[in-house]
C-alpha cells in the first residue's frame, strides 16, 4: 500500500503551496494557534478573549454566522471549515476540510471526524482538528494529536463551553482546552 494516496499527495502540495503561517517577520519562538467549534451563530465575548494572544484561529465548523469570521479576523488569520450547518450561501466557499502550517507542522482540519478519509500518520500529519460532537477531547493516536475543542456556542446538553489552544514551538505541539467561564 502506498503511503502517500494521490489525494493525500495533493492535500500536502496544497498545504506547501498555500500554508497558513506568520510571516517571517512576525514569527516568534512559539505559534499559537487558537482553535473553535460549534459557534452556531454564537460568539460569545469569552470566546473571543481566550482567542485573543493567537498567531492564527481555526474555526472547525458550524460557525452560523459570517460575522464570526470577521471578528476573530480582526484578532488573527482565520482557517474556516464550513460544518453540517454552514449551508446559506456565504458557507459554501468554504471548504469542508483544510490544511494549514504551524512552524512546519502540517495540520489537518474537518468537522465531523466519522469522515476523516485519509491516514494522518502515513500523510504527515502532526495533528486532526475537528469539531461536531460538541465534546471537547484530546488524544495522540500513532504520533497524531486529534484535539476536538469542543462547542463555543449554546450550550448543549450539560457539556462545558470551550475553546482550545494548540502551542507549536521546533515541531513540537502542546494543546490545552480552555473551558470559559459562562
Amino acid at each position: 500500500m502506498d503511503l502517500l494516496s494521490p489525494s493525500t499527495a495533493a492535500i500536502r502540495g496544497a498545504a506547501k503551496r498555500n500554508p497558513v503561517s506568520m510571516p517571517a517577520a512576525k514569527k516568534r519562538a512559539e505559534i499559537t494557534v487558537g482553535i473553535i467549534s460549534d459557534t452556531h451563530g454564537l460568539l460569545r465575548p469569552e470566546a473571543l478573549d481566550a482567542l485573543k494572544n493567537s498567531d492564527m484561529i481555526v474555526h472547525a465548523g458550524d460557525i452560523g454566522d459570517p460575522e464570526i469570521l470577521k471578528k476573530m479576523e480582526k484578532i488573527a488569520p482565520v482557517t474556516a471549515i464550513r460544518g453540517n450547518i454552514d449551508r446559506d450561501p456565504w458557507a459554501r466557499k468554504l471548504a469542508t476540510t483544510d490544511v494549514l502550517e504551524a512552524d512546519g507542522s502540517l495540520i489537518y482540519v474537518l468537522h465531523d471526524l466519522k469522515e476523516l478519509d485519509l491516514n494522518p500518520e502515513a500523510a504527515g500529519f502532526a495533528a486532526v482538528i475537528y469539531g461536531h460532537s460538541h465534546i471537547a477531547k484530546q488524544e495522540m493516536k500513532n504520533g497524531v494529536l486529534y484535539f476536538n475543542p469542543g462547542s463555543a456556542g449554546p450550550r448543549r446538553f450539560r457539556l462545558p463551553v470551550s475553546v482550545g489552544r494548540l502551542s507549536v514551538r521546533d515541531g513540537e505541539l502542546k494543546a490545552e482546552l480552555v473551558e470559559l467561564d459562562v
